[in-house]
């Protein structure tokens, strides 16, 4: 490999800050999920504000493994937090498809960073996959909630809404990669990125 192509230590100071400043935005709107009815809506609020942080992040992307790397790191933490493993597993998968697009665009293009924010996203919907695949134990580990909690979400997500939170997840990443985008149009015009 080209070494001008290797990641080195600021790549790495980069990704790190990116993913904690990431984190600590999902892990705000984790937080409204202790009221059953905003659980869904995190398909919505992370990819939409998650992608004002993920966009100033690419703007630092300028060689492969970077959004990977940030993916699996998510996908660690969401596990260490008492998620399941699936974000790790989707979160692998996105990141490696997510790397790709943008690499596609030579890290330039605005257009492939959108698509990139929005595939990038879907590992956010894998945190809703034990609700469906294994609900059980899902709330084996959170009696805690109490029994109308998990009576209620339980009502909320019925197995036929994983995949319309994997659209919805998908489609406000896209908005979110526009509205990221657009808030830092000054950053991407800096970097580059057109």
């Amino acid at each position: 490999m080209d070494d001008s192509k290797k990641l080195k230590g600021k790549d790495f100071v980069n990704i790190g800050v990116f993913t904690a400043i990431y984190f600590v935005v999902i892990l705000i709107f984790a937080m409204l999920g202790f009221i059953p009815i905003f659980m869904p809506l995190m398909a919505v609020f992370d990819p939409l504000f998650g992608g004002i942080v993920f966009m100033l992040f690419l703007t630092k992307v300028k060689k492969p493994g970077m959004i990977l790397i940030m993916s699996i790191i998510l996908g660690i933490l969401m596990w260490l937090t008492g998620m399941s493993f699936y974000a790790l597993v989707v979160g692998t998968v996105t990141g490696l498809i997510a790397e790709f697009i943008y690499k596609s665009g030579d890290y330039k293009s605005s257009n492939k960073a959108v698509w990139t924010h929005a595939v990038f996203s879907i590992w956010v919907w894998a945190n809703f996959l034990p609700l469906v695949l294994e609900p059980e134990k899902y709330w084996s580990t959170r009696q805690q909630f109490g029994q109308e909690y998990i009576d209620t979400l339980t009502a909320l997500m019925p197995w036929w809404m994983c995949p319309i939170l994997l659209v919805v997840c998908f489609a406000f990443g896209i908005l979110g990669g526009l509205l990221g985008r657009a808030i830092l149009k000054k950053h991407f015009v800096k970097a580059g990125i057109v």
